[in-house]
């Protein structure tokens, strides 16, 4: 997968070129297995003990998180993950650390449940002690909160309609009723190129008692508002977003973790599916799709740790087709 392999066919075809490479690191008395074997293979792994072998890879691989770590909760589906006997696509929820563009840990949810059973279960894998921990409206639960305040991280969490009467509360807050409210720090951003501009706000305030049962969300101590201006081709678009958090009421510590948040989908979920071809992949027998996705995880930390060349996911993975000396940097063996 390192070279750009993203089906099992192809996995057995580039191994065939490169046998005689392939028997420095293993004996391969009968050759390279056909693709059918290895879909067979990734079929009966479980995916439970080969996500936890992936955590504590990845807590080998990096530093300890601190409190500048954003790690962002998100879910994807793998649209074509669906076989005749499994009318249900694989969903994989994962824990993406923004700023490094890693992948944490991830879980695929269990069957007829959702995110909101899978996310404690893999928050309870992760050593997030310090970190700023994200969630979209999905996770906004007050049993997530109190176990990511136990794991020792913050959250920040975004509040919509599945909680109409904590918005209602933002909503009355924000109008002034029951007494006018000052934000307690304010922040301002703004980005402009690439034909457009962007204008980010943040209002964070540690009025927390103004909130619809606030004492039911562990250790609150603010809610913001976050408010994004955007002009691009002629278009004025503006959108606002309520946050609930663990932290002090620091505007612009909120809005970086709430920014941080976005990089799960371009530099995760989108890269999964351009670069990796994801959502086009066919491998969905058994567990074959989760494990196989797991690998792809592994294959782009690798890439994304790797600081000895420049480019992105794509060049560094022809790189690692054509150069055996760069695959094995990646690799970590020796050549």
């Amino acid at each position: 997968m390192l070279c750009s392999a993203d089906e099992f066919s192809e996995i057995e075809a580039w191994a065939k070129e490169r046998l005689d490479r392939l028997r420095g690191f293993l004996v391969l008395e009968h050759g390279i297995p056909s693709h059918d074997t290895f879909g067979r293979v990734f079929a009966a792994l479980d995916p439970r003990e080969f996500e936890a072998a992936f955590r504590r890879w990845v807590s080998q691989l990096i530093p300890a998180l601190d409190g500048d770590t954003v790690v962002a909760i998100d879910g994807k589906t793998s649209r074509r993950s669906t076989t005749k006997a499994e009318a249900r696509p694989l969903h994989l929820v994962s824990a993406f650390a923004a700023d490094m563009g890693l992948v944490l840990g991830q879980t695929a949810t269990a069957e007829k449940s959702n995110e909101i059973t899978a996310i404690p279960e893999l928050l309870a894998t992760l050593a997030l002690e310090g970190c700023v921990v994200t969630i979209d409206a999905m996770g906004a639960r007050t049993s997530i909160a109190r176990t990511i305040r136990d794991r020792g991280a913050h959250y920040v969490l975004c509040v919509k309609d599945n909680h109409p009467k904590l918005v209602e509360s933002f909503l009355l807050t924000q109008a002034g009723v029951g007494g006018e409210i000052v934000p307690t720090t304010t922040n301002e951003t703004c980005d402009d190129g690439h034909g457009r501009s962007e204008i980010r706000r943040c209002w964070a305030f540690d009025a927390v008692d103004r909130l619809y049962k606030a004492d039911q969300w562990a250790d609150l101590k603010s809610f913001a508002i976050v408010e994004r201006e955007r002009i691009a081709a002629g278009q004025h678009t503006r959108e606002r977003r309520d946050y609930i958090s663990s932290l002090p009421a620091d505007a612009a510590r909120i809005a970086r973790a709430v920014r941080s948040h976005r990089e799960v989908e371009n530099r995760l979920h989108w890269c999964l599916d351009v670069q990796f071809n994801e959502d086009q992949s066919t491998v969905r027998t058994g567990f074959a799709a989760n494990n196989f996705a797991i690998v792809s995880r592994i294959v782009m930390n690798l890439l994304r740790l790797n600081t000895s060349r420049k480019g992105s996911i794509k060049t560094k993975r022809i790189l690692a087709a054509t150069s055996d000396k760069f695959r094995a940097e990646l690799l970590g063996v020796m050549t």
